[in-house]
């Protein structure tokens, strides 16, 4: 699996950053993303950094550090505008505008991934979904109409898909993730659980609840 070093984030003040985001800041932007997405939706309107600190299990120093790199964002006393720090977040990460995903398997993970608001609470939409099973092919899910494999390539240009979700047996994801890196994809998010393998310029991101649980339980029982 290849990585790429992350863009270079713009400063609240318009002017270009000095430096490129480290993997940990941008790991880190990403988890502050996902709470504020949250409280935006229980309106919220403001959040301190220690509840930020309190959902993500960051520090709140390191929080207010990671911000203070940026601009000014907060308010002594009465913490950081939600809808405000969302923008400025998503403008560092350079995902203000839409991103267009292809979801590649529509079986029982595929489906719930795209019924869920896991993707869209972030700006991106789902604008293919494709499946190899023919009882599949022509049903939507999630108002968006699956396509074939033969239709992939087709799809990914035609749609602008920029990501590639895999929800397909493990068994087929290296066959299918030759597809998707063939056709242009640089980006694959694989919930597969089988391993596969990229050129160098190819993210690969593979996640796995069973990880994350580990991870939590090794802390929680050490």
């Amino acid at each position: 699996m290849s990585s790429a070093p992350a863009h270079p984030p713009k400063r609240q003040d318009g002017g270009p950053s000095d430096r490129r985001l480290s993997l940990g800041v941008a790991a880190r932007l990403s988890r502050y993303l996902q709470v504020l997405t949250q409280a935006r939706k229980m309106d919220r309107e403001t959040i301190s950094s220690q509840e930020l600190s309190d959902y993500t299990h960051v520090n709140a120093t390191q929080i207010r550090r990671d911000l203070s790199g940026f601009g000014r964002f907060g308010k002594r006393g009465v913490g950081y505008s939600v809808d405000g720090l969302i923008d400025q977040i998503q403008a560092i990460l350079r995902t203000s505008e839409q991103i267009n995903i292809a979801l590649v398997g529509a079986g029982r993970l595929g489906r719930a991934i795209g019924s869920s608001d896991l993707f869209a609470d972030h700006g991106f939409e789902i604008r293919a979904v494709i499946d190899a099973d023919p009882d599949k092919v022509g049903t939507d899910l999630a108002g968006v109409k699956i396509r074939p494999m033969t239709e992939m390539a087709e799809l990914i240009k035609r749609e602008e898909i920029v990501v590639a979700v895999l929800a397909v047996p493990s068994q087929e994801a290296q066959a299918i993730t030759d597809q998707l890196v063939q056709a242009g994809l640089k980006i694959i998010f694989n919930y597969s659980g089988g391993l596969v393998d990229v050129p160098q310029g190819v993210i690969v991101h593979t996640s796995s609840p069973a990880v994350e649980l580990l991870h939590a339980l090794y802390f929680y029982l050490a």
